[in-house]
């Protein structure tokens, strides 16, 4: 059975490395803030000091970090993972990365004798803690094959994107529309309700209909309550959206829809919602329209 170092046990890590446990991989964890690995460490991880620690001894390393300065500092920084890679292991990072980062760390990586594979992913956290994300990767095929069943242990899709930087640049691709799609659902609400439909009777009529969304699946409930408990946090959305936009300037690709759903998450990220789920952008039209779209009184 493989070796595996996982970094990053937030959100999103945690439940992906617990699963790995569950499934009978040995898994030494390391997160930067301390005492997230103690449960993990009850059901049968090791716990490392360092990123290099977590790396030097594992076959296969993952990274879940929250951002491209993060993802530097675990890779290159003093006892990072680059001084510490072992030839011929595989080093998988499925943080939402710019893909000129992917690639950058692609090229370290075959430059140590080791492989590089960027799989993002998607699900939130109920599919983490479930293992049912799916899996966009960059990289070649050999070396998906040769990790896909630690892909399966933590997901139930995986899907080959292409080369390095394929996967971070479908998964900003992938985001944008979640985060469209998202603004789109609150404004529709925001309308209803104005009108005096109530949130439920339209998010019935939504979900029945053509203007029906994944994001209508996962958050209507949480809107409707006021619950907005993070499963992807908003602060995260428009770190993803914002490196869309970059990327979609790159690319020469005219985005308005894009920019128009970075600038209300730019609005509500102000309105200090930032640490509260994506999906409570809900709350920056409930103060436009001085009414609750939630149903919660």
């Amino acid at each position: 059975m493989k070796k595996i170092g996982f970094i990053g046990l937030g959100v999103m890590g945690y439940g992906m490395a617990a699963n790995l446990i569950r499934k009978g991989y040995e898994v030494t964890v390391y997160n930067r803030t301390a005492g997230k690995a103690n449960e993990l460490i009850q059901l049968g991880a090791k716990e490392a000091a360092s990123p290099a620690d977590a790396t030097r001894y594992s076959d296969i390393v993952i990274t879940m970090i929250t951002n491209d300065a993060a993802i530097r500092e675990v890779y290159f920084g003093d006892k990072g993972i680059f001084g510490a890679v072992r030839s011929g292991s595989t080093l998988i990072d499925c943080s939402t990365i710019s893909p000129s980062l992917a690639v950058e760390l692609a090229e370290t990586t075959e430059s140590k004798g080791a492989v590089f594979l960027d799989a993002p992913v998607t699900g939130s956290k109920p599919a983490a803690d479930a293992g049912t994300l799916t899996f966009m990767v960059g990289g070649t095929e050999q070396a998906l094959k040769s990790i896909e069943d630690v892909l399966f242990a933590m997901g139930s899709k995986v899907i080959h994107m292409g080369e390095n930087g394929k996967g971070s640049i479908a998964k900003l691709a992938h985001n944008t529309i979640v985060g469209i799609n998202i603004t789109a659902l609150a404004e529709g609400l925001a309308i209803a309700t104005s009108g005096g439909i109530t949130g439920s009777a339209f998010l019935e009529l939504v979900q029945a209909g053509s203007a029906g969304s994944k994001q209508a699946e996962l958050k209507g409930e949480k809107i409707l309550t006021g619950n907005y408990d993070v499963q992807f946090s908003l602060a995260l959305m428009l770190k993803d959206l914002r490196l869309s936009s970059v990327l979609s300037d790159n690319l020469k690709v005219p985005t308005p829809m894009l920019e128009a759903a970075k600038s209300m998450f730019q609005v509500s990220d102000s309105m200090g919602l930032g640490d509260l789920d994506l999906s409570s952008v809900t709350k920056a039209y409930e103060q436009w329209i001085g009414r609750k779209i939630s149903d919660k009184n």
